[in-house]
């Protein structure tokens, strides 16, 4: 039954990530006068951009992985924390190191998925904290000029709580499993944060 739920939440998660894709088809937008494509060019930020779509799975499946408060707290805080550099970000504070970093955060998220690395709340929130304001930063600093910041930043906020959603759910079904799963996702991740480090 948890199995087919979640394999249910994951097909509405799929569906949602292709609205932004309709919403670019659509004939009529320009890219700074419409709200719907402000929020649609957020929400693909995240979706369409390989680095932040997996690091944003991987803190739900470690989140699950951890239990208890950190389910909630830790993509409550990658969320907070991205949300307020993006605001820095947009308005021009770029950090030196910001896609490294990035690239960091898949391969530290990945390990600890793949070794069930259980930390102190605190020592993972503030992990969590540290890799989520580079993201913010670097979706901040995305945003294009002609488009409504606070709109799209709704939108890559939006999609940020669906892929920690959908990481969560993962990272459930992976517990009522074998630990297959978390070890085989976990290193596919950290393969891909090795790769863009030295890239």
């Amino acid at each position: 039954m948890k199995s087919r739920l979640a394999a249910r939440f994951l097909k509405i998660t799929a569906a949602l990530t292709l609205l932004p894709a309709i919403a670019y088809a659509h004939p009529g937008h320009d890219g700074g006068h419409d709200l719907t494509w402000d929020f649609a060019g957020g929400f693909a930020h995240p979706v369409f951009g390989l680095d932040h779509f997996l690091a944003m799975i991987a803190v739900g499946i470690w989140a699950a992985q951890l239990g208890g408060r950190a389910r909630w707290f830790v993509p409550a805080t990658f969320v907070g924390v991205m949300t307020l550099a993006a605001v820095f970000g947009q308005n021009g504070v770029v950090p030196a190191g910001m896609e490294q970093m990035i690239a960091a955060s898949l391969l530290a998220f990945g390990l600890m998925i793949a070794l069930a690395k259980r930390l102190p709340l605190a020592a993972g929130l503030g992990l969590t904290a540290l890799f989520a304001a580079f993201h913010g930063f670097a979706h901040g600093a995305e945003i294009p000029a002609n488009t409504s910041g606070l709109t799209y930043g709704l939108g890559f906020v939006a999609a940020t709580v669906l892929l920690h959603a959908a990481g969560l759910a993962l990272g459930k079904f992976s517990l009522n499993q074998s630990s297959w799963f978390a070890k085989t996702a976990g290193a596919g991740v950290a393969a891909v944060g090795a790769v863009l480090l030295v890239a």
